[in-house]
């Protein structure tokens, strides 16, 4: 009888997962080199005064400028077009005609932070029930003339302007959003026209602007559904002969590993296509378990550690699929998808980290092997400039919530090398120092930055 109960407890025990550390291997192998570690830690939107210091340590390679008159610190004045041109009808040769007051403050603020600027050329989504800038332009090419003086006034110094080297000039964002259905002619919230109207306006702005600056890189449009509406786009743009330097797209989703398939996708799409030079650049992204939720399920993980483990997990798919840099929506103090910093109060969230420890791979430079068999467990490998150390960055994601049980991960290095180091971010806290050694336990969402040094 008490043989039967073991065993039936055994089966229960197993059942609910908690089977205590089940060993999992990562191995490292210093010798071999990928290549460099990608920027994997951009995002959208810059840093505000009450939290500049942790941005600037956060060292966000580039911030997007999309929905940053919705974060409240700067006003609505600003970035979008009709903020920052708002008479249609001034002439777009004169200075007066512009107000760039409070878009100077958020792109200064970004370099202050050590972050390049990414301009996205258009308008903020428009949730709202009156539509304002989402209508296709009355003029064209006028548009592409304004676009031309903004960039002339951050990168030229036109009109009291600077000089700040802006390289990425995205045309709009989602004009795809609200075709399906042709939601566009009643609730638009990106772009309140056709596709073919879209089109157009990106090659006449696009052709306009690489002429002015042939130097810089011009591209969108932030697609929300790439693989439906991308390979038209693509087609028109190609036939025009219309410069796409770099294709811009959007993808929300739960699981790690169907980003990195869709990035695939996008790149067989773009290399099909005949843009083979084109960078791929995913530049809205974040954990979305359905769009409709009535228990506000995906915001609560946004902001937890299981959020944190997705970035992470994302960061490092990406890494090792074909695409030039991710973008993470968003770090506006303001809004739920931002994982990184409490809304209106700045404290740092686990999402913080995961990006902080991405950082710190980039830092080192170059990518080094590292693998592990447990299709849950994600990890990347990062080599100093001088050779003798290795940042390893491990992360363990379930989108299953039942999951429970800690895991064992046996760190699996040649002689020579040993763990130095060992910072955890999981249920027990945010970046917390653990002695070092060569396994280490790992709850079912946590993510480890491990400081590895050689010692021959």
């Amino acid at each position: 009888m008490k043989g039967k109960f073991l065993i039936i407890t055994g089966i229960l025990l197993l059942a609910s997962g908690w089977i205590l550390h089940s060993q999992t291997v990562v191995s490292v192998d210093p010798q071999t080199t990928i290549g460099p570690v990608k920027l994997m830690n951009a995002a959208n939107n810059g840093p505000v005064d009450e939290n500049m210091e942790a941005y600037k340590a956060l060292r966000v390679p580039y911030a997007r400028t999309h929905d940053t008159p919705g974060g409240g610190a700067y006003g609505v004045h600003l970035i979008d077009i009709d903020a920052v041109f708002p008479d249609f009808s001034a002439n777009p040769c004169n200075p007066r005609s512009y107000d760039f007051t409070n878009s100077d403050v958020v792109l200064l603020d970004m370099q202050k932070a050590g972050t390049k600027p990414f301009y996205r050329l258009g308008q903020t989504i428009e949730h709202h029930k009156k539509k304002y800038g989402i209508y296709p332009p009355e003029n064209y090419r006028k548009w592409a003339k304004i676009c031309e003086h903004i960039i002339r006034h951050y990168n030229e110094g036109w009109a009291d302007g600077y000089h700040m080297g802006i390289e990425y000039w995205e045309i709009w964002n989602e004009p795809d959003l609200d075709q399906p259905e042709d939601r566009w002619k009643t609730d638009p919230r990106t772009w309140a026209g056709t596709m073919e109207q879209f089109d157009k306006l990106y090659v006449i702005t696009a052709k306009h602007l690489k002429k002015c600056f042939p130097d810089l890189k011009i591209g969108g449009p932030a697609m929300a559904n790439p693989r439906k509406y991308g390979p038209d786009f693509l087609d028109y743009v190609k036939a025009e002969g219309a410069p796409l330097d770099f294709f811009s797209w959007h993808m929300y989703h739960r699981r790690p590993v169907r980003v990195s398939e869709d990035v695939r996708i996008i790149r067989e799409m773009l290399d099909g296509k005949g843009f083979k030079h084109t960078e791929s650049i995913l530049n809205e992204w974040n954990y979305v378990r359905k769009w409709e939720e009535t228990d506000f399920y995906s915001k609560r993980v946004r902001g937890s550690v299981k959020g944190a483990a997705f970035v992470s997990g994302v960061m490092i798919e990406c890494q090792n699929a074909p695409v030039d840099m991710l973008m993470y929506y968003d770090l506006r103090p303001c809004t739920s998808y931002n994982g990184a910093f409490a809304p209106y109060v700045y404290e740092l969230l686990p999402s913080y980290w995961a990006l902080y420890y991405w950082a710190e791979l980039v830092d080192y430079g170059t990518q080094t092997a590292s693998g592990c068999d447990n299709e849950n467990i994600y990890t990347c490998a990062a080599k100093s400039a001088d050779g003798n150390a290795i940042r390893l960055l491990v992360t363990r994601y379930h989108e299953d919530d039942s999951i429970t049980a800690p895991r064992e991960i046996s760190i699996d290095l040649p002689a020579g090398w040993q763990v130095t180091g060992i910072r955890i971010t999981d249920s027990k806290g945010m970046d917390r120092t653990v002695a070092p050694c060569s396994s280490l336990t790992m709850e079912s969402n946590a993510i480890a930055l491990l400081e590895i040094s050689r010692t021959l």
